[in-house]
C-alpha cells in the first residue's frame, strides 16, 4: 500500500487530512456497509443483483441451448434426470457519496464542526477508495452541491483530500435545496453519508430527498459541545452566525434544562425519520476521537463493517 503520510508533498492543499500509515492499515481492514444490492459500472468487491464468475452461487435456473456446458450441474442431473445451469453472485464496484453540509454554522464549536466533518468524510471516502469502490464527495451550501467527479483506487486518495481542504465560501445552508440538486445528479447507488450539524429549516426536506434516491443512507449529525451543554450567561444575545439575527435571552437553569429538552426531543424525531427509511443516525459531538467515530461508533451503527 503506498503511505500517503510519506507524499505529504503531493497532497498540497489536502495535507490537513493526511492520517498517518499505522491509521490507514488498521482503515483498511474496514469497509463502508452496502446492505442494498446494486448493479454497479465496474468490477469490484460488492455483490451484485447481477450474475456473474465469482466463486459465491446465487441460483440455478433451466438449461437453454447454448449455454455454457461447463455451468451445469452433473451432480442434480444424476439425482433428478434434468439439466440446470449454475448462477454465480457477480461482484462489483458501488457509488459511496459523501456528502459534507459546508454552512457557515458548520464553522462553528471548539472543536470546530467542520474541521471535524472534512477528516471524518476523508476517512470515509479513503474506505471507499481502499475497496474499489467509486467515490463522490460533495459539499452543500447555499442551496446547491459543489462536487468533485467520482473517482475510484487509492491512488485518488489526494485529489479527495485537496477538495475537502479546500476553503469553502458557503455562508446559508439552503440544505433542502442543496440535497434536491445532488439527488438529481445520482448515476450510480450505495452507501450516501451526509455529515451535516443539520441546522437549516429544510433538513427533513433534505432527508427525505437523499433517502429518495434508494442509496443507504447515514446521518452523522454534528454538534459542537458547545451545543450539547450550553453555558448561557444571564445576560446574553444570540446571534444567528448565517443570518446574523440576535434574539436577547436570559440565561437560567430554566432555559438550559428547556434546551436540552428540546436537542433531545430533535435528535430523537431525526433518529426516528431515518429508521423508518431503513437509514441509519449517529449522534457526533465535534470533540469525539475520529478514531472512535470509526471504529467503535459507526461499526456498533453498522455504518461500517
Amino acid at each position: 500500500m503506498t503511505a500517503p503520510v510519506a507524499h505529504a508533498a503531493e497532497a498540497g492543499a489536502g495535507a490537513d487530512l493526511l492520517f498517518d500509515e499505522a491509521f490507514l492499515r488498521r482503515l483498511g481492514q474496514l469497509e463502508l456497509a452496502s446492505r442494498r444490492l446494486t448493479a454497479g459500472r465496474m468490477k469490484g468487491e460488492r455483490r451484485s443483483v447481477r450474475r456473474g464468475q465469482s466463486v459465491e452461487f446465487a441460483d440455478y435456473r433451466n438449461y437453454s441451448a447454448g449455454d455454457d456446458l461447463r455451468q451445469l450441474d452433473w451432480n442434480v442431473y444424476a439425482r433428478l434426470e434434468r439439466l440446470f445451469i449454475k448462477l454465480f453472485v457477480e461482484e462489483e464496484d458501488v457509488t459511496v457519496h459523501v456528502l459534507v453540509d459546508a454552512s457557515r454554522s458548520m464553522d462553528f464549536g471548539e472543536p470546530n464542526k467542520l474541521t471535524f466533518a472534512r477528516r471524518a468524510a476523508g476517512a470515509l471516502a479513503y474506505l471507499g477508495l481502499a475497496h474499489l469502490d467509486r467515490v463522490s464527495i460533495a459539499f452543500l451550501g447555499e442551496g446547491r452541491a459543489v462536487s468533485l467527479r467520482p473517482l475510484r483506487g487509492k491512488a485518488r486518495v489526494f485529489e479527495v483530500f485537496r477538495f475537502l481542504s479546500e476553503p469553502r465560501p458557503e455562508r446559508l445552508t439552503g440544505l433542502a435545496a442543496a440535497a434536491r440538486d445532488y439527488a438529481s445528479r445520482i448515476r450510480g447507488r450505495g452507501p450516501l453519508i451526509l455529515v451535516s450539524d443539520l441546522l437549516d429549516p429544510g433538513y427533513l426536506d433534505a432527508l427525505r430527498d437523499l433517502a429518495g434516491t434508494r442509496c443507504q443512507l447515514s446521518v452523522l449529525h454534528v454538534l459542537a459541545p458547545e451545543e450539547l451543554d450550553p453555558d448561557v450567561p444571564p445576560d446574553a444575545r444570540l446571534v444567528d452566525n448565517e443570518t446574523g439575527h440576535g434574539i436577547e435571552v436570559t440565561g437560567d437553569d430554566d432555559l438550559v434544562d428547556r434546551y436540552r429538552t428540546r436537542l433531545g426531543e430533535w435528535q430523537e424525531e431525526i433518529a426516528a425519520f431515518c429508521a423508518r427509511r431503513g437509514g441509519a443516525y449517529v449522534s457526533v459531538p465535534s470533540d469525539l476521537d475520529l478514531a472512535d467515530l470509526l471504529f467503535d461508533v459507526l461499526r456498533r451503527r453498522r455504518v461500517i463493517e
